[in-house]
């Protein structure tokens, strides 16, 4: 039973599981939690520890809090820092840079690697966890060659790779470049392959494949970049082929990401594939991929988009990635 004396303020003792038996509980109701050993108090949030913040346990990114979440945003390289020992787990979202797109009718940049997943282990004061942010690849500018490789994305032991570049349409680097999502083949007069996702391998896979150029006409056209939901489109007679679908977070509930067909937000689509005369333009995977000579969305991984000669002459560069960290508030 709680008190009020001259010199001190006595508050009513219960257990969590007495605690949560209530019902209504009023906004402002303070209590001691004898399982926790320490004081509560019941918010917008739910029942949380005056020890923090409105259920903030930790430093680092941008804080923001959602639907009993509180959630930690890095869009450049930080240090994620336990303050409370309580926090002990915590779910993640880590996306590289996504690849660039390849020059004169080129594949598509593929996607950068897109790793999610819950229950990780932090403590303190273990850390800092140093978190780094991939930038997006760049084309290199010179004919012949393909588009350059995103840069990984990391969170303590979370390494997401970069995106592979697309193969160019000319020269001996036809075939889009490995990584987290494989780069579309380029428009050569021959078959180009896309380059490998999920390299070096993880499980749940990283990213997906690249699709693969069309060279049997004169609108050679090439592949999309693979994303992290989907292969990269595979080009085909006067159509370039998109980019591959990004995945969606459904816990991501800020301005980073784009929208996509299903709730959620969606990060790390591949570019879409350029084209050498005359064909239809494809479109950027949901998740950021750049349409033909457009750049992958800041901040999802997305792939850039291949040159689309004549409509869209330019080489999309990679989207940079992002580092998300959640934990009930």
């Amino acid at each position: 039973m709680g008190f009020v004396a001259a010199n001190a303020v006595g508050l009513g003792t219960t257990s969590t599981a007495g605690r949560n038996a209530g019902v209504g509980t009023a906004l402002g109701t303070i209590v001691f939690n004898s399982t926790t050993n320490a004081v509560e108090v019941y918010g917008a949030y739910g029942w949380q520890d005056v020890r923090n913040s409105g259920g903030i346990y930790a430093t680092g990114g941008t804080i923001t809090q959602f639907n009993s979440k509180t959630i930690h945003t890095f869009t450049a390289s930080g240090t994620f820092t336990v303050t409370n020992p309580s926090l002990t787990l915590v779910e993640y979202l880590v996306v590289a840079g996504g690849g660039s797109g390849g020059a004169n009718g080129g594949g598509g940049g593929g996607a950068g690697g897109f790793r999610t997943g819950t229950g990780f282990p932090v403590s303190a004061p273990a850390g800092p966890y140093p978190i780094t942010i991939g930038g997006g690849g760049g084309h290199p500018g010179v004919s012949g060659q393909r588009g350059g490789n995103g840069n990984p994305s990391i969170f303590s032991t979370i390494t997401s790779s970069g995106g592979g570049g697309g193969g160019s349409r000319d020269g001996s680097q036809g075939a889009g470049a490995s990584g987290g999502s494989g780069g579309g083949g380029g428009g050569v007069n021959a078959p180009q392959a896309g380059g490998s996702g999920n390299s070096p391998p993880t499980s749940p896979p990283q990213g997906n494949n690249g699709g693969t150029n069309f060279s049997a006409d004169a609108n050679q056209v090439g592949g999309g970049g693979g994303g992290a939901g989907a292969v990269g489109t595979n080009g085909s007679s006067g159509q370039a082929g998109p980019g591959g679908i990004g995945s969606p977070v459904t816990w991501v509930q800020t301005s980073f990401g784009t929208p996509g067909p299903a709730p959620g937000r969606y990060f790390a689509g591949g570019g879409s594939g350029g084209v050498t005369v005359n064909g239809t333009l494809g479109a950027g995977g949901a998740g950021g991929g750049g349409a033909p000579g457009v750049n992958g969305t800041a901040n999802t991984g997305g792939g850039g988009g291949a040159s689309g000669s004549p409509a869209a002459p330019g080489t999309g560069n990679g989207g940079s990635g992002i580092v998300i960290i959640a934990y009930p508030s």
